[in-house]
């Protein structure tokens, strides 16, 4: 005999499949809410890490530069002219009077030679007034001695006149004549003597201003033949040809640059300091300058008081030689020294972050893992920067550029 089972009821199986399955998808979204996002990973090789340190740190500034002459000579065209000839070439050792440049221009020529006219015209003129004026003082000088000899002869006669008087052979009339006589002679005399010191001065004046005109002629002369002379255009100075852009036939303005002369032997760096760094730069700091064939030791000579894009110009003299092949325009790199922190947290400068500024660097962990961390940064230098918070001494951080990692808070090392 057949026995009726009771079919089974699937709405009530299905119903506790679809309730298990929605609690297995909400407890899977739940878990995966609570994990963090999977770290990036970088290359180790591509990376730059340094290890935090306590100790001194040596504070410098660097820029790029170039060698100059301590003197520099450009020399100018004292007139307009045109080029005839030019004796040297860029590169050559000159001495002072070496002749760099043959200048021609007729009307400096002309003008000398009516200045050499109008003095050898005053020259003749003073010889001339010289002989005149002798002339006449010697025609005083005679009057006053022909004067001097009839006064004395008259004073004679009135002598013999008063003795014959006494004796009565001479009448009172005859006598006071020859006595008058006498003393017209004497008065003539004194005045014709004036006469003649007036005279000498006047003679000593006109000679005088006559002398001073050939002066100036003379000066103007030579002044001419200055400007004559400054057409052989001459170096000035012992070195060495730095620039000469001229060619023959080629038409020079008054003023213009005609060569420039440098001292190879003598130079001072000059180097760009970024603006915010050349605030601590001062006069007399030490520096050193790499030539890139060697390293030569110096100290700071001047600031420049402005800034140019950015930067400032410091000169930097030498204490010692330079090493062989520095030349004028050489390319170098100058390093200031600053000061010298005696015992301060530092490490290697980032790739980014400025003196006192808070930024984020990914410090290492034990299990090749990095995770960001506030750093407050302090002083700098130029491979190193002092910390002030954030990092102990002995942690591991990562100095390169990790801006494409700014969304994440830590990174794996692979």
């Amino acid at each position: 005999m057949d026995i009726r089972r009771t079919p089974p009821r699937r709405g009530r199986r299905r119903l506790l499949l679809i309730l298990v399955a929605s609690a297995l998808a909400i407890g899977l979204t739940v878990g995966l809410r609570r994990l963090r996002a999977a770290a990036p990973t970088v290359e180790r090789g591509t990376i730059w890490v340094d290890t935090v340190k306590r100790g001194p740190m040596l504070r410098e500034v660097q820029g790029q530069g170039t060698l100059v002459p301590l003197e520099i000579r450009w020399i100018t065209a004292a007139t307009a002219a045109r080029v005839d000839r030019v004796r040297v070439q860029p590169g050559t050792k000159v001495e002072i009077d070496t002749v760099l440049v043959d200048l021609i221009n007729p009307d400096v020529e002309l003008q000398a030679l009516e200045a050499d006219h109008q003095l050898a015209q005053a020259q003749a003129e003073l010889v001339n007034l010289e002989a005149t004026l002798t002339n006449q003082r010697l025609a005083q000088e005679s009057v006053v001695a022909s004067l001097g000899s009839e006064q004395q002869e008259a004073k004679r006669r009135a002598a013999a006149d008063e003795a014959l008087a006494k004796k009565g052979f001479l009448s009172d009339l005859e006598m006071a004549t020859s006595r008058d006589k006498a003393s017209t002679l004497s008065g003539r005399q004194a005045f014709e003597e004036k006469r003649l010191g007036a005279l000498a001065k006047g003679i000593v004046a006109q000679a005088q201003a006559q002398r001073q005109q050939l002066e100036r002629l003379r000066s103007i002369a030579q002044f001419r033949h200055k400007e004559l002379d400054a057409l052989h255009v001459r170096a000035g100075v012992a070195g060495v040809l730095q620039e000469l852009p001229l060619q023959p036939g080629q038409s020079v303005a008054l003023g213009a640059v005609v060569a420039k002369v440098a001292q190879p032997d003598r130079l001072k760096a000059e180097i760009r300091v970024p603006e915010t760094q050349a605030k601590d730069v001062q006069l007399g700091q030490k520096a050193t300058v790499d030539t890139r064939n060697g390293i030569v030791s110096g100290k700071v000579a001047r600031i420049d008081p402005g800034a140019v894009s950015g930067t400032v110009k410091v000169d930097i003299t030498f204490d010692g030689p330079l090493p062989a092949g520095a030349r004028p325009d050489l390319s170098v790199e100058g390093t200031v020294e600053l000061e010298r922190l005696a015992s301060v947290l530092y490490v290697g400068r980032p790739a980014f972050g400025q003196p006192g500024a808070t930024v984020g660097l990914f410090k290492l962990g034990g299990d090749d893992e990095a995770t960001r961390t506030e750093v407050k940064l302090g002083k700098a230098s130029v491979r190193t920067i002092e910390v002030r918070g954030g990092l102990n001494e002995g942690d591991r951080v990562i100095l390169s550029d990790m801006t494409q990692w700014d969304g994440a808070e830590r990174i794996r090392l692979r």
